[in-house]
C-alpha cells in the first residue's frame, strides 16, 4: 500500500494530491465529528431563542465557522473554539456575512437578517454567485422585505421584525428554501405558512429534520403527513426556547469510509452511529448492501464489511442527493452496471455534480453518460490520472475513493474538504496505515 505523506505536489501550477492505493483490505475504526446540518440548524435556532443554549459534539468546519462568524456578526453571542459551544441571544443588528460556498449560510440567513435592525450584506466565494438564491429572496420580498440584488452578493435591509404570513414557493432547486424559511418563522409576528408547489422536493430528511429540532425547541410546527400528496408547512409565532444540543456524527462525512470498507473488501467501523436519525446518510447503509457489503449496527457501532466484487445497483437518490458523488464513485467500481436517478437538482449544487462525476471518472477511462435526472454507469477499466474537485468537497472524497482501487489518482484541491471535514486527509491516511493488519483509530479534531 502506498500511503503518501500530507505534502502536496504540483502538477502544472495546480496543486495535487495522490490518492492512497492500496492492495489489501481496509481495516479501521474512524471516529468522525458533528454533523454540519444540525450544528448549523442548531445555531440558527439558539442565537434565535429566548435563553441562552450549549451545543456539545458542534462540527468545526469551514462552513459552520461562516456560520458562526455571521451570526456573531449579527450581535450573537458565541463562545468556545473547539466542539462544545455557549450561545447566547442578542438583538440582532446589520452585518457583513460572508457566506463562502456553504449553502446552508447563504440559504438560512436572510430570513434571519430580516429580524436584524440594519442592513445586512451577503457576499461570497466566486463559485457562489452561480447558486440559486432567488427562491428565498423572492418569497421574502413577498413578506415585505427590501433585498437589493437576486443572487450573491446581495442585502437584506433588514426592518427589525417581521410580519409573517403565507407564502408559496417552488422549492425544487432546493430543501434549504424550505428550512431557511422555517427555522426563522417562529420569530415572525404572525408566523408563517410555506407552500412549495412545483416539481417534489428534494433532499426530504432535511426538511424532518428542521421540523425535528423545531419541535425540541418547543415550536409548535404543522407538517405535512403525506409529503407526496400535499407539501405545506405552518409554524406558530412563539419564543424558540434555549436547548442544550447534542450533535450528532455527521453520516455523509461517514460515506467516503464506509465505502473504503466496500471497494477493498475491507471493515470500517464508525462509532456513535445514531438509531434513530433523520440524517440523509444513514441511507449508505441499505446502498452498501444492495451492492453486495454487509452492514450491521450494534451497541452503538455501525460495521461494513466489503464484497469481494462490488454489483452495480439501479437507485433513486432524490432524497438523499449528497450522497451522489460516494455512489457514483462505488458504481465506477462495481462489476455491473449502475443507473442513478432523481438527481438533476445536483446541477445547482457547489458544482454540477452531474457533470463533474461524469467528466472527472471519464477522464479515468470510465464510461458514464448523463441523462435527465441522473446518470448511467456502465464499468470499465480505470487507469489514473489528475481528478478535478470543483471546489467541492463530495467530489474530492469521491475521488479518493477511486484512488483506493486505481493507483495513480490526483486530487486537485484536496484541501476543500475542510467545508465539512477539516481533518480528512489525516482520517484517510490514518484509516490506511494498519496495511489490513489491524485497526486505526482515527479521530477528527477541530478546525479553529
Amino acid at each position: 500500500m502506498r500511503i503518501p505523506n500530507q505534502s502536496i505536489g504540483q502538477d502544472g501550477g495546480v496543486s495535487l494530491w495522490p490518492a492512497p492505493h492500496t492492495e489489501h483490505p481496509v481495516h479501521a475504526t474512524v471516529t468522525l465529528p458533528g454533523s454540519k446540518s444540525i450544528t448549523n440548524r442548531a445555531l440558527i435556532l439558539a442565537a434565535l431563542a429566548d435563553r441562552p443554549s450549549t451545543i456539545t459534539g458542534a462540527l468545526r468546519s469551514r462552513d459552520t465557522d461562516l456560520m458562526i462568524a455571521a451570526l456573531r456578526a449579527m450581535g450573537a453571542e458565541i463562545s468556545g473554539d473547539a466542539d462544545t459551544l455557549a450561545v447566547t441571544p442578542a438583538e440582532l443588528t446589520g452585518a457583513s456575512v460572508d457566506c463562502g460556498l456553504a449553502g446552508t449560510v447563504m440559504r438560512f440567513l436572510p430570513p434571519v437578517a430580516a429580524l436584524a435592525s440594519g442592513d445586512v450584506a451577503f457576499s461570497g466565494d466566486d463559485q457562489a454567485a452561480a447558486r440559486p438564491l432567488r427562491t428565498i429572496l423572492d418569497a421574502l420580498r413577498g413578506l415585505g422585505v427590501a433585498i437589493d440584488g437576486d443572487a450573491l452578493p446581495f442585502t437584506v435591509h433588514g426592518g427589525g421584525a417581521l410580519r409573517g404570513g403565507s407564502v408559496t414557493i417552488d422549492a425544487s432547486g432546493s430543501s434549504q428554501f424550505v428550512s431557511g424559511l422555517l427555522l426563522s418563522a417562529a420569530r415572525f409576528t404572525e408566523g408563517l405558512t410555506v407552500r412549495h408547489e412545483g416539481a417534489p422536493l428534494p433532499s426530504m430528511p432535511h426538511i424532518e429534520m428542521t421540523v425535528q429540532m423545531l419541535r425540541q425547541a418547543d415550536v409548535e410546527v404543522t407538517a405535512p403527513t403525506d409529503p407526496r400528496r400535499e407539501q405545506i408547512w405552518t409554524i406558530a409565532p412563539g419564543p424558540i426556547h434555549g436547548v442544550d444540543w447534542e450533535v450528532e456524527p455527521d453520516l455523509s462525512n461517514a460515506t467516503p469510509f464506509l465505502a473504503a470498507a466496500a471497494v477493498t473488501g475491507g471493515e470500517v467501523t464508525i462509532p456513535h452511529w445514531p438509531q434513530l436519525t433523520t440524517q440523509p446518510g444513514d441511507v449508505i447503509r441499505e446502498i452498501l448492501v444492495r451492492m453486495g457489503a454487509e452492514a450491521r449496527r450494534a451497541h452503538g457501532k455501525l460495521v461494513v464489511r466489503g464484497p469481494e466484487q462490488l454489483a452495480g445497483i439501479d437507485i433513486d437518490l432524490h432524497d438523499v442527493g449528497e450522497l451522489t458523488p460516494t455512489v457514483a464513485a462505488l458504481a465506477a467500481l462495481a462489476d455491473s452496471p449502475s443507473r442513478l436517478r432523481g438527481i438533476a437538482h445536483l446541477r445547482g449544487h457547489e458544482t454540477d455534480r452531474l457533470a463533474a462525476l461524469s467528466t472527472e471518472i471519464n477522464r479515468l477511462g470510465g464510461k458514464v453518460t448523463e441523462t435527465d435526472d441522473g446518470l448511467s454507469i456502465e464499468p470499465t477499466p480505470l487507469q489514473g490520472g489528475q481528478w478535478r474537485s470543483y471546489a467541492d468537497h463530495r467530489m474530492a472524497t469521491a475521488g479518493a475513493i477511486l484512488g483506493l482501487r486505481v493507483p495513480g489518482v490526483r486530487i486537485e484541491d484536496i484541501g476543500t474538504t475542510a467545508k465539512t471535514l477539516p481533518d480528512f486527509v489525516s482520517l484517510w491516511e490514518t484509516m490506511l496505515s494498519g496495511d489490513g493488519a489491524g485497526a486505526a483509530d482515527g479521530t477528527a479534531g477541530s478546525a479553529h
